[in-house]
């Protein structure tokens, strides 16, 4: 039987260690959701298109999923216990993935940074406000700047993201894929006509000066090498890599 428990203190443990502000996020209350199997010896911390499963690996609790979830997840296991029953639950709807985490305590080069805020000759970059909120919402490549807030208000709320304009057109951002009450993760997206041209570069350094302006600490964590060669010309430093688990139409 999986539930939610009650209080989370009691499965908190079960993560202990896991340098991941997503499930920082989730162990808080601020987003995301934990469940476990009843007996509180497995946990799951879900997120946005993540999932994290902890303690004694349960394919109960890898195959459930809550009420109206479903589609592409990536699921992060804790150990090689859990990897095996990742594969075993979802066979051939399993595509294992390297990611890599970058250190939670990088100290950055604030006028280094400043330097590489100023966007190419003919664009200009703004924080996200209502107009580029909703313009962001409306296009593919962009929604997952603003989508995990639900709303306008949630993301003034408690998001922070800045884009790249040419023209009128939202062309890169860089925002909050979700937060916590030390800071945010970060979520980075350029217009695939438009990449190759510093614009990531450029917004990502002027996302982490307003986190830092802030008192937030914003957090990287890269899907691929290309991803980690960004946050690394940023300041960020290679913690480690790590499995993961792309799942999907399940």
């Amino acid at each position: 039987m999986i539930i939610k428990p009650s209080d989370v203190k009691a499965v908190s443990a079960l993560f202990g260690g896991w340098e991941e502000t997503l499930i920082y996020s989730c162990l808080e209350g601020t987003m995301g959701e934990i469940y476990s199997t009843h007996d509180g010896l497995s946990a799951m911390a879900m997120i946005n298109d993540f999932c994290f499963l902890s303690g004694a690996p349960s394919g109960e609790l890898a195959a459930f999923r809550p009420e109206n979830r479903g589609g592409f997840i990536i699921m992060v296991p804790q150990n090689e216990g859990w990897a095996q029953i990742i594969k075993s639950v979802y066979g051939r709807r399993t595509a294992p993935h390297t990611r890599y985490a970058t250190k939670k305590n990088t100290v950055f080069d604030t006028v280094r940074l400043q330097n590489l805020a100023a966007p190419p000759e003919g664009y200009r970059i703004e924080m996200i406000g209502r107009h580029i909120y909703e313009a962001c919402l409306n296009d593919g490549w962009s929604r997952d700047l603003v989508s995990a807030f639900g709303s306008y208000e949630a993301f003034s709320a408690h998001g922070i993201g800045c884009a790249v304009l040419f023209g009128d057109t939202v062309v890169s951002g860089a925002s909050s894929y979700s937060y916590y009450s030390g800071g945010i993760e970060i979520e980075i997206d350029t217009r695939a006509d438009f990449r190759r041209r510093g614009l990531a570069l450029a917004c990502g350094a002027r996302l982490i000066l307003e986190c830092l302006d802030r008192g937030l600490y914003p957090s990287w964590d890269a899907q691929n090498l290309g991803s980690l060669s960004l946050a690394k010309k940023l300041g960020y430093e290679f913690s480690h890599e790590y499995p993961a688990y792309e799942i999907f139409d399940y």
